[in-house]
């Protein structure tokens, strides 16, 4: 096992910063200048010049690229173009938000997938598999911001039941707390939950034709017992990978949801970098993002080693 875990996170080091270079690249070949969004519209041709000085921006790319990873290593992600202050200390505000809410989409994807999941591949063909791959396809379809719009409408202007948006943060108002994370996280886990039941149903159909369920049918066994201590147990190994992917790719989908929730995460942070040409903010808030993807896909793989056995045949 330790011979597996040493070669993965080194197969990881190149991912990482190949990652930090298409950051870089990406941000820096968007049209637009930051040296001229902070010297003003009136700036003069030398003052412009003086600003592109000092921030680095008359150098290469590649230049550019070496000299922010040097920081990068010295846990310095540069400042805001606009307000000066440290990208580090904005991201450290802002990531709790999005983690939690990622978090809590996730639990809930879970609660609504699983069940659906094993429902639809006991009752194959029958009329509440129907009804459920009817849910599946409107949740897949309906795109996160409309879905969040319509629960906001329903939810909130309608039935008055949950807050239309923003974060309560507060450790002494657990019931509002959790009232302003119900909306956006539900919304969110909708999509994910959809395409998971459906991933979990397939599994179990392909484990019910294998031999140890089988045998476990012949002996007499219930159908209950059979499903859950047997055909599930099996089923879900597979999904231990797509729930880590997901998860992951949920840190990016949180992007237009904070922003319809006005949700105060590193989602609302980025698309306020955008909007103000604030790009050191968008690169750092897509470089959180891109880090927090590999790292969890990583821990996925030692995770999935860690349960069955058979990938870490050759580390022994």
């Amino acid at each position: 096992m330790g011979r597996y875990v040493l070669r993965r996170l080194l197969q990881a080091i190149p991912v990482v910063f190949f990652s930090t270079f298409l950051v870089f690249m990406v941000i820096h070949l968007i049209p637009g200048d930051a040296a001229a969004v902070l010297a003003g519209p009136n700036a003069t041709a030398e003052s412009l010049a003086a600003i592109r000085t000092e921030m680095g921006l008359d150098q290469p790319l590649l230049v550019q690229y070496g000299v922010w990873v040097g920081h990068l290593l010295q846990g310095d992600l540069g400042r805001s173009t606009l307000s000066g202050q440290p990208i580090l200390k904005l991201l450290q505000a802002r990531a709790p938000a999005t983690i939690e809410l990622t978090i809590a989409a996730m639990l809930i994807s879970m609660a609504i997938a699983l069940p659906l999941g094993i429902l639809s591949a006991t009752h194959v063909r029958g009329r509440l598999e129907w009804l459920i791959s009817t849910i599946q396809s409107l949740c897949l379809a309906v795109p996160n911001f409309w879905g969040g719009i319509l629960a906001i409408i329903l939810f909130s202007l309608v039935l008055r039941w949950l807050p239309p948006g923003g974060r309560v943060a507060d450790g002494n108002d657990l019931g509002n707390s959790i009232k302003s994370l119900i909306l956006p996280a539900t919304t969110l886990a909708l999509y994910l939950a959809a395409g998971l039941s459906r991933f979990i149903k397939f599994n179990l159909l392909e484990v019910f034709f294998d031999d140890f369920v089988r045998t476990a049918r012949a002996k007499g066994l219930d159908n209950t017992t059979v499903v859950y201590r047997h055909a599930l147990r099996n089923a879900m190994l597979p999904v231990i990978t797509i729930l880590g992917v997901q998860f992951a790719s949920l840190l990016g989908g949180t992007v237009i949801i904070e922003a319809v929730f006005s949700w105060p995460g590193v989602g609302g942070l980025m698309l306020d970098g955008i909007s103000n040409r604030d790009y050191a903010v968008v690169q750092g808030g897509l470089l959180l993002l891109v880090l927090l993807f590999i790292v969890i896909n990583l821990l996925v793989d030692l995770t999935y080693a860690l349960i069955d056995p058979r990938l870490r045949v050759g580390d022994t």
